[in-house]
């Protein structure tokens, strides 16, 4: 069984997606072609704001954010310990200082509560993660950012990018939306690609610019910049799933909650789900207690699993010296404990129901173990 079932997409597209690589072979416009653009309409309009920016990857987007919000070596950026290496690197690598703060037990996104505590006269940015699909507390966030001062909020979705919060759009509820379109995400290329999305027209000119390198004009470099442009096969491959995105996040929606369904009377944590969004299930991720037991005896009837993420950032040696000897419990505890099953919009319910059936019997097996002398 796959994790994640790219060749039934691909086999349900094929006539869409050969014709559009084609159309791009026939023109040649392999940079900047008229596919990049749009998808960029395309794209903007989804997410309901005037500018989308596409990149050539999810960490470029985060990256090209901070570079036009003009972030400079010093500068804070509060975020969350439990993501993807990517969130907090762009912030490293500009001279940034990420500052982490723990994140909610029952779903595993950044707590807003901790979020204010974290402020200082560096704050320059909050970058909330909307981890697995569901968009983090938004309002909540957004409303702290503004009693101080407007700080600018970049939403890390490149998880959540379909998924609905209060009747709006992820990518569409802050200073800068970020996204990722590599191949396992809800809205994926064949390679790598993302995307920034924001209302800001000046915002939006400086991350254009950023993305070729600073240049207002060809060969006239107004700002610094980086080689970040989503090359024009990759629009392609994207405009030829967005023909069928819809469906794919009602698919998700509907497997997701399925399989919260059918744990609810099994020894696991299910993630919580907050009733003012929907989740689109990028990773469909659970928590419990003799994980490593319980992948092995998985793996062995063929049912493949994942973690994310097992190690919070705090704890890499990368980033290390931004967590100062703290501890964030809850992003500790559930990098022990999380636990991602296969998931993907053509998972079939007879899939779903030998994982679930391979999942009863393991936990059920460990629970009637003999405990070791």
């Amino acid at each position: 069984m796959p994790f994640i079932d790219l060749k039934a997409q691909y086999a349900a597209l094929k006539s869409s997606v050969d014709a559009r690589i084609q159309r791009v072979l026939d023109h040649g416009q392999y940079i900047m072609g008229p596919e990049v653009r749009e998808l960029e309409d395309k794209l903007a309009a989804h997410v309901g704001v005037r500018h989308c920016i596409t990149v050539s990857s999810g960490t470029e987007a985060l990256l090209i954010a901070l570079m036009a919000l003009g972030l400079k070596p010093g500068d804070e950026v509060i975020t969350t310990p439990f993501t993807f290496a990517a969130t907090a690197e762009v912030i490293v690598l500009l001279g940034g200082v990420p500052v982490f703060v723990d994140i909610l037990p029952d779903t595993c996104n950044i707590d807003p509560h901790l979020v204010e505590a974290a402020i200082t006269p560096r704050t320059r940015a909050i970058m909330p993660v909307s981890l697995y699909g569901q968009v983090c507390d938004m309002d909540e966030i957004n409303a702290i950012a503004a009693r101080h001062g407007n700080i600018p909020v970049i939403e890390d979705a490149a998880q959540s990018f379909g998924a609905s919060y209060k009747g709006r759009k992820s990518c569409g509820l802050s200073t800068f939306g970020a996204t990722s379109f590599f191949p396992s995400k809800p809205l994926g290329c064949y390679g790598d690609g993302g995307a920034l999305f924001t209302d800001d027209d000046v915002l939006a000119q400086a991350a254009r610019e950023i993305r070729v390198h600073g240049q207002s004009q060809r060969y006239t470099h107004t700002r610094v910049g980086v080689g970040g442009r989503m090359d024009t096969l990759q629009c392609a491959v994207v405009l030829a799933k967005l023909e069928r995105f819809d469906w794919e996040i009602a698919r998700r929606i509907e497997i997701g909650a399925r399989y919260q369904a059918l744990l609810a009377d099994l020894p696991v944590q299910r993630l919580a789900q907050r009733p003012d969004r929907d989740c689109v299930w990028a990773q469909f991720t659970l928590q419990l207690d003799q994980r490593a037991a319980v992948q092995a005896a998985l793996a062995a009837a063929g049912i493949p699993t994942a973690i994310h993420y097992p190690k919070p950032l705090h704890q890499q040696p990368a980033y290390a010296a931004w967590g100062c000897g703290q501890s964030f419990a809850h992003a500790e505890r559930a990098a022990m404990r999380v636990m991602s099953l296969p998931m993907s919009p053509d998972l079939s319910v007879d899939q779903q129901d030998e994982v679930l059936t391979a999942l009863s019997t393991a936990l059920a097996a460990l629970n009637t173990a003999p405990a070791a002398e």
